[in-house]
């Protein structure tokens, strides 16, 4: 079969049926999503058949126990992806809300409304139940979406887009709103790029090298979310037991994620009584720790950190630990060295914390809280389809609101311009 010639076809029909989907009422998208979460719950026997097949393949190829997990629908994931969908539903829709109107000197009233950005193209990695969520994100602001996930998924994906496809079926919402291309090969990648009167943005999830892949090939503007080189500042007279049960969240709750901290900064002042406490609690969760010169001479028996970890994003058990001379040096290094994700400083300074929250601009900033939280759903976005480190359109965790865009809105009462 000609790949090329598919892949259009399919654009191309995403984009038809985005038009009648533009245009359909609140309550016909959030009953099309329900019927999506119900479907998903009712053929999660047939979902884990197919699952399967893809985590033999995975063993046998030997890929890692946290690709694995991330690999596996089980009965908890396949439920959060259908809770997720209703929860979608629950959102108020963005599409057609006036954010603001004003009335011109010659009684023109000038306004802003939300519409769908069109249709979005999606290329991703490992977790099939991303096509369940970006599947429910796009419908209901109103935008068709094409998936392209990992080959190591490809049986999952194709049997979470039948169900999908069974549910909207019921609904008068087009089925084509949602596609998945059908091919494993990476040339699919290309011809996807290519579509650009089709696809109006292109998101890429997964490792860097895929994302600048994307970047470097895409005729369609790209989302970037390159890496999650995430911090904690932990201030001079920052609460111990406080700044101790962040750290250790921050970095081991869920090591393998984009949110996980990557880097503690810990003030002077407070590195005595501090460092060796956290490495006692990081060293208890089995993680390995990486210090600046200032760090072991405080802790010799750990690891030297070289210049390239600050800039690592280790995915695993690692963390890198600097001691800085101030609020001004910590800043300074999250400037250079941070991936503009997520930053936390923990203090009981309210104006350090008021500083810190107008000089990091990274696009999710934090007081006395876990990186772990810089996540659409724990922010109360609903699901998200990703987290945007890219200022321009949108930034930080993409919810419904970030699928959309504004146009202008003018009322008009026989005006002409002179």
């Amino acid at each position: 079969m000609d790949i090329e010639k598919k892949i259009r076809e399919l654009a191309v029909q995403v984009k038809t049926a985005a038009r009648v989907l533009a245009a359909a009422p609140t309550l016909e998208k959030d009953r099309a999503l329900r019927a999506m979460a119900a479907g998903l719950r009712n053929r999660r026997g047939f979902l884990q058949e197919r699952n399967r097949l893809d985590l033999e393949k995975a063993r046998e190829n030997g890929l890692s126990a946290a690709m694995i997990d991330r690999l596996t629908l089980s009965d908890s994931v396949i439920e959060a992806m259908a809770t997720g969908l209703e929860e979608v539903a629950a959102f108020p829709d963005p599409v057609g809300e006036v954010e603001r109107m004003w009335r011109r000197p010659n009684q023109l009233l000038v306004g802003k409304m939300r519409i769908p950005l069109g249709v979005v193209g999606m290329i991703y990695e490992s977790r099939p139940n991303v096509t369940a969520d970006a599947a429910g994100l796009c419908l209901k602001s109103g935008n068709g979406v094409i998936l392209r996930g990992g080959s190591e998924a490809f049986h999952s994906n194709m049997a979470v887009l039948e169900v999908l496809h069974e549910a909207l079926a019921t609904t008068s919402i087009p089925v084509d709103v949602v596609q998945v291309v059908p091919f494993t090969e990476r040339q699919a990648i290309n011809y996807l790029l290519q579509c650009e009167e089709e696809i109006d943005l292109i998101i890429p999830r997964g490792g860097e090298g895929l994302i600048r892949f994307v970047v470097e090939h895409s005729r369609i503007p790209v989302i970037k979310h390159y890496k999650g080189v995430c911090h904690v500042f932990v201030d001079t007279g920052a609460e111990i037991e406080m700044a101790r049960k962040i750290v250790v969240n921050a970095k081991t709750h869920r090591p393998g994620v984009c949110n996980a901290a990557e880097t503690i900064l810990v003030h002077r002042e407070i590195a005595a009584e501090f460092l060796p406490l956290m490495a006692a609690d990081l060293q208890a969760k089995k993680v390995e720790i990486r210090g600046c010169a200032k760090t072991l001479a405080l802790l010799p028996d750990l690891m030297p950190a070289t210049d390239e970890d600050w800039a690592t994003e280790y995915i695993d058990l690692i963390v890198s630990v600097k001691v800085v001379d101030g609020f001004d040096e910590a800043v300074a290094h999250i400037a250079r060295y941070g991936s503009d994700h997520t930053e936390t400083i923990v203090t009981s300074d309210y104006h350090r914390s008021q500083e810190f929250l107008r000089q990091v601009n990274s696009s999710v900033v934090m007081v006395n809280a876990s990186t772990r939280f810089s996540d659409g759903g724990q922010m109360g976005l609903g699901a998200e389809i990703g987290i945007s480190t890219t200022k321009l359109h949108a930034y930080g965790p993409m919810g419904l609101e970030g699928l959309t865009t504004t146009k202008y809105i003018i009322y008009g009462d026989g005006q002409i311009r002179e």
